[in-house]
């Protein structure tokens, strides 16, 4: 991935989080991202889903920015994002052929931090709700989250909401069975229009891929590492995604 601009100097809103000199990182990167999801638990509310069809999941994403081409500093890795969170599902609507329908609704609680020290240590906590609904090829996701609150000193990150955002809407389109398109906005939901916007496009390399895709993604805007929360840049990352392996 290569980017318009590194973040050398981290800076916080919290002066125990401003580093004290910069850092020759390069604006090139490589980025490495693992995220799964397993099922722990069905049929948790019958009065609200009948069948037994709610769910319970755990999920945990890791992000890791790789200065694979900084030979001078040992090739470090800039910032790992850790990311766990619970997530109560409730499907809402069932298929009906032609027309849209409102699939699932749920709640969730996250933790993400990137396992740094003092001045390098980000880390907030969010409960969200979300919804998602299909027509078709499309589909479309929506969140907004609440970060709950700490006390002022132990705050890696203040008004990090006002950055990255309070909310997302991610749009899909499955353009036919080798390409898919998709956008993610999000938003502080406040007049100083903070947030950012990711343009990805994933492409099966072949008929038996084996969920081996092809993946560009463009990001502009706050937030594209805990670490750059409060920093502006914007990033091309073409690449590869293994899917439902």
């Amino acid at each position: 991935m290569t980017s318009d601009t590194v973040n050398r100097r981290p800076s916080s809103g919290n002066p125990a989080n401003n580093a004290a000199g910069d850092i020759d990182y390069r604006n090139t990167e490589t980025r490495l991202q693992l995220s799964v999801r397993t099922k722990v638990a069905q049929g948790l509310l019958r009065p609200l889903a009948p069948q037994g069809s709610d769910s319970l999941w755990i999920g945990y994403t890791q992000q890791s920015y790789w200065q694979l081409f900084s030979p001078g500093l040992s090739r470090p890795f800039r910032s790992t994002d850790h990311e766990p969170e619970l997530i109560y599902v409730l499907p809402l609507q069932g298929a009906k052929d032609g027309e849209w329908r409102l699939r699932y609704g749920g709640v969730g609680v996250v933790h993400q931090s990137n396992g740094q020290s003092l001045p390098y240590s980000r880390s907030w906590n969010r409960v969200y709700a979300m919804v998602g609904a299909e027509g078709g090829p499309f589909q479309l996701h929506a969140r907004a989250w609440y970060r709950l609150p700490e006390d002022a000193v132990d705050n890696d990150n203040p008004g990090i909401s006002n950055y990255i955002g309070r909310g997302e809407l991610r749009g899909s389109w499955q353009v036919n069975r080798d390409n898919i398109v998709a956008a993610t906005g999000r938003h502080s939901l406040k007049s100083n229009g903070r947030g950012s916007v990711r343009l990805e496009w994933f492409r099966a390399p072949g008929p038996d891929s084996g969920g081996l895709q092809l993946h560009t993604q463009l990001f502009t805007g706050f937030g594209d590492s805990l670490l750059d929360y409060n920093r502006k840049r914007t990033v091309l990352s073409p690449g590869f995604s293994l899917v439902e392996w």
